[in-house]
């Protein structure tokens, strides 16, 4: 009998989140290392009317997003709760571990086999003892990072910990000059140094990468008096980070450009000279390899980016509460005298991130935890997937 996999999943098709992409990646990879199996998909927010209107051979596509918000994570569990239940799948996959609870269940009752996947924060210090059973009693816990799967190893001390590392679109990110329109749009010229940060402005967080670079600012100017700093992304915190760009008078060196639609960030990544984001917060960020592959230097955070950066290989890494540090290390980059070549050749760069963290290396992963949980002879990839060992 073929395979039969149930996924579930946050998202895929109304919102693009971290987990959501990512979601889309496995389910992706899924259907390229198991061309014949039977997949299910259980989304919790998506409505119906967001799902493919085109049928698609062996898989199928479940959801709860009409369901009334306060009602709508008991309907979720009610629906994959049963379905696993008739179908008696060979494997569960929970891309956020507040699933796990459910599938946890199912494997006392009916013996099913899951997963659950691990992306940064909201598995490092969980508060439901529920969901600490569920991580507990998975067949694997797959962290996107060594460095989450560190944080859930001190936290809980679980010993069935794997990694699976995020990838991305690389036919959609591309090297590329500064877009014209952009630089129309912003009051930009070419020849100016452009700071970018990609993320959501969410309101209450400990630590905001942009306020650390907002501080590191000055020191910047008084390097490079022309730079700028772009910040994308929308949510709550925006009141606030306005207040703190007009006390500090940086209004006429920052743009925050809000909601930016997914077709314009590869154009967003191509106006800048450095992608910075120097978080505390990010399991993995997949948004340093989408900068990477359109060729653009990246500066992450020593506690987040070290896995997407390879340990700095791919670009620079900084104490993110450093601000002198940061600082810096963007004077540097912007200037080219950075100790890292890698990160001036941009096609270069670009080739490499694509080798350590493209779909086909994703896949090849994916594919090695697949033979050992199902112990399955052969597999599509298996025998490049023989040859890694994920840790």
């Amino acid at each position: 009998m073929p395979t039969t996999i149930h996924l579930w999943t946050p998202g895929l098709f109304d919102f693009k989140g971290g987990i959501q992409t990512y979601s889309g990646f496995l389910l992706e990879g899924l259907q390229t290392v198991l061309p014949g199996a039977t997949l299910r998909v259980f989304t919790l927010h998506d409505a119906p009317a967001t799902l493919p209107t085109a049928p698609q051979a062996q898989i199928s596509y479940h959801t709860t997003g009409h369901v009334p918000a306060r009602l709508r994570t008991a309907a979720f569990a009610a629906q994959t709760g049963w379905a696993a239940l008739c179908d008696r799948p060979d494997l569960i996959i929970t891309t956020h571990v507040n699933f796990t609870p459910v599938a946890h269940a199912l494997k006392r009752l009916a013996n099913r086999p899951y997963w659950g996947v691990a992306h940064g924060f909201e598995a490092w210090e969980v508060a439901k003892p529920q969901v600490r059973r569920g991580m507990a009693g998975a067949d694997k816990i797959l962290a996107v990072s060594g460095f989450t799967r560190d944080r859930i190893r001190q936290s809980q001390s679980l010993q069935n910990l794997g990694i699976l590392p995020n990838t991305f679109d690389s036919q959609r990110f591309q090297v590329g000059p500064k877009p014209l329109h952009l630089l129309e749009r912003y009051g930009l010229r070419p020849d100016q140094p452009i700071i970018l940060t990609v993320n959501r402005l969410a309101a209450g967080e400990p630590f905001h990468s942009y306020d650390q670079i907002l501080a590191a600012l000055p020191t910047i100017q008084a390097a490079l008096p022309e730079v700028h700093y772009l910040i994308v992304g929308k949510g709550g915190d925006r009141p606030r980070l306005e207040r703190l760009i007009a006390d500090r008078r940086l209004q006429d060196c920052v743009t925050l450009a809000g909601f930016v639609a997914d077709e314009e960030l590869p154009d967003h990544y191509a106006l800048c000279d450095v992608f910075a984001m120097p978080s505390q917060l990010e399991g993995f960020g997949i948004v340093y390899l989408e900068a990477m592959a359109c060729g653009r230097p990246v500066l992450a955070g020593l506690d987040g980016g070290q896995d997407a950066l390879n340990q700095g290989e791919l670009g620079a890494l900084v104490d993110p509460e450093d601000v002198a540090a940061i600082a810096d290390r963007l004077v540097q980059m912007l200037t080219g005298t950075y100790p890292n070549p890698l990160m001036y050749h941009p096609q270069a760069l670009r080739q490499r991130a694509i080798e350590a963290f493209g779909p086909q290396a994703f896949q090849r992963v994916l594919s090695a935890h697949l033979v050992e949980q199902l112990n399955l002879a052969t597999t599509p990839m298996k025998n490049e997937a023989d040859q890694l060992h994920p840790a």
